[in-house]
């Protein structure tokens, strides 16, 4: 059994992975070019690339697998039987706060938005709006989004999907910085040196114009 705060939950990552995907094809669109690099990803890259699908492949049919299959949650020691509504209404604010931050965050970067990395195929430095408070205002909402519906559904496989991607998030950022440093120069590194890598205080203005 899963409550009303469970099925709200996963019907919140659907929703947010629709809009996600529209998104990504937006700004190809737009930009006359793939956005999605995960393909060309190499190395730890593309473990991070497997990560990030696995961590929402987790979320998302985790659950459904539990409840096809009663005797996978009957063994789940985080499995509620649908009893913790509290728990539930605290999950379904993180996640909808998540997918908000998340998909405002991507859009916003407009013809800049990458899914992935690679040396060479970065867009221009956008520091405005949410990226004035992270420089990765999409993997933090993302993150609180899976950390939502680990909540509201707790279970092995939901549980291990902020986990995972986490770590994925923590190495892809990693090569981002190096490409965009290779890309950007000392404009990024201003940038980087004013903005928290996840999320916080702006510690100074950047002067993203001067050489």
């Amino acid at each position: 059994m899963m409550s009303g705060f469970g099925w709200a939950a996963l019907a919140l990552l659907f929703g947010y992975l629709a809009l996600f995907f529209w998104g990504s094809s937006i700004a190809a669109q737009a930009a006359g070019k793939p956005v999605w690099l995960f393909a060309r990803a190499t190395g730890r890259d593309r473990l991070a690339a497997f990560g990030f699908r696995a961590a929402f492949t987790f979320a998302v049919f985790g659950p459904l697998l539990w409840l096809a299959l009663p005797i996978l949650h009957k063994v789940d020691p985080f499995w509620t039987e649908g009893k913790a509504p509290v728990l539930g209404m605290i999950g379904i604010f993180i996640a909808g706060l998540g997918a908000m931050v998340a998909f405002a965050a991507q859009m916003s970067m407009g013809t800049s938005w990458r899914v992935g990395v690679v040396s060479g195929a970065t867009g221009d430095l956008f520091s405005g709006g949410l990226y004035r408070f992270s420089r990765n205002p999409t993997f933090v909402g993302q993150c609180a989004l899976l950390a939502g519906v680990a909540l509201a559904v707790p279970s092995v496989p939901t549980i291990l999907a902020p986990i995972l991607f986490v770590w994925s998030a923590t190495t892809q950022v990693r090569s981002e910085e190096t490409a965009l440093r290779q890309a950007l120069g000392s404009g990024y590194d201003r940038y980087a040196a004013a903005v928290p890598r996840w999320i916080g205080l702006r510690r100074k203005e950047p002067d993203l114009d001067r050489p």
